[in-house]
């Protein structure tokens, strides 16, 4: 056998044993809309995140202590107009004390009948309620009896918690539903962080061994702020704004992490791992939540990359200096950034950057925290100057 021939049979193998490689799972990518009142910002942001989301989740009711019942202010027209499938999630805060199920259940066909009435016909019912372990049968009673009052032709899910794994009760609770959702952020003290991708999959993989059932994962695309009140207690605030001073300790769900996590769970997905729900849709002006560029980036499973550059606007030796993302990846700010300029008779820096001129250079340094998201643009700047280079700049991360 020559040597051309046994390279040949080489190659060949090679081929034969890649083509022996499981294809990556098709992982069904979901998406809650978790805002309490809808605004104008949800048409354009249910418009863009049309192509990468199958499904939405839709927060619709909820139940506080004390405070009773409360419904989402959603826009139906909007929901119908999207097309895509629904489920109707209603939040049932884990500090009740007990569920009166005569009264949620009577507040859950209230919803169905006046989403029916507005032309919504949702697939599913999730009901997203944080309870205790101790409380597992009780709510298993109580699932039971939903399940019996709702039309066979409605999914009933739950959202699940990473704590329930070791209560014997689990098996027979996740068979009263046709599916769940292991919330896997935002479930320890906030203190020890907001997202653990390594133990998110040690999560899935033993909630995989137990279910029998078809089960999500809750995945975060968004970050919160911690503001310790005067006996150490952490008070956490998400997308809406808290109207207290103090010093705020940002956590944020790192879209490489979560994306490397995706992705080896498309490599070797756990038992009965059906999709991944994205919390939360994010609206325009929403500062804690990724940008939907970089959200549809990570569900998609492409390559992550920021990529910041310098935009200027002339107008009658005016010019107008803006900072620029072109990747993906919503990015921090730089730490500095400098331009190549003529003569100047007039400077300024915008909110965040200070300016510093010498002889052919203008140089920005940041004074002060903030991100621009992938695809987005911020002015920093002004300048009178005889010339700028267009080219000339340099970015420093």
């Amino acid at each position: 056998m020559t040597f051309i021939h046994r390279l040949a049979l080489v190659f060949a193998a090679l081929f034969l044993s890649g083509c022996d490689q499981p294809a990556p799972a098709v992982l069904d990518q979901q998406l809650y809309v978790w805002q309490r009142q809808w605004t104008p910002a949800h048409e354009g942001a249910l418009r863009q995140s049309h192509g990468d989301f199958s499904s939405l989740r839709v927060l619709a009711l909820q139940a506080f202590p004390g405070a009773g019942w409360s419904r989402a202010r959603i826009d139906p027209a909007l929901l119908k107009a999207d097309g895509r499938p629904l489920v109707a999630v209603i939040r049932l805060d884990g500090q009740l004390r007990s569920l009166d199920q005569d009264d949620v259940i009577a507040q859950i066909q209230q919803l169905l009948a006046q989403w029916r009435a507005q032309g919504l016909v949702p697939m599913g019912v999730e009901i997203d309620h944080d309870a205790g372990t101790a409380r597992l049968p009780a709510y298993r009673t109580f699932l039971t009896r939903l399940r019996q009052t709702l039309p066979t032709t409605l999914q009933l899910s739950i959202t699940a918690l990473p704590a329930w794994l070791d209560s014997p009760e689990l098996p027979e609770l996740l068979a009263t539903v046709d599916s769940s959702v292991l919330q896997v952020h935002a479930v320890s003290d906030p203190r020890q962080g907001l997202f653990d991708a390594q133990q998110a999959r040690r999560w899935a993989e033993r909630w995989g061994e137990i279910t029998a059932r078809p089960f999500y994962l809750a995945l975060p695309a968004y970050g919160v702020a911690l503001l310790t009140q005067e006996n150490g207690a952490p008070v956490v605030e998400s997308e809406v704004p808290i109207d207290r001073g103090g010093e705020r300790r940002e956590l944020r769900a790192d879209p490489q992490q979560v994306a490397d996590l995706t992705a080896k769970l498309r490599a070797e997905p756990p038992g009965h791992l059906a999709g991944i729900v994205w919390f939360r849709l994010p609206l325009a002006g929403d500062r804690r939540a990724w940008s939907l560029a970089t959200l549809g980036a990570v569900a998609r499973g492409d390559r992550l990359h920021s990529r910041m550059a310098v935009r200027i606007d002339e107008q009658d030796g005016l010019y107008d200096i803006w900072l620029v993302n072109q990747g993906n990846l919503d990015s921090p700010w730089p730490q500095r950034l400098t331009l190549a300029v003529g003569a100047c008779d007039g400077v300024d820096a915008l909110s965040g950057y200070a300016l510093q001129q010498t002889p052919g250079v203008l140089t920005f340094t940041r004074i002060q925290e903030g991100r621009l998201a992938a695809g987005a643009q911020r002015a920093i700047g002004w300048a009178r100057c005889t010339k700028i280079d267009q080219g000339g700049f340099n970015v420093y991360p």
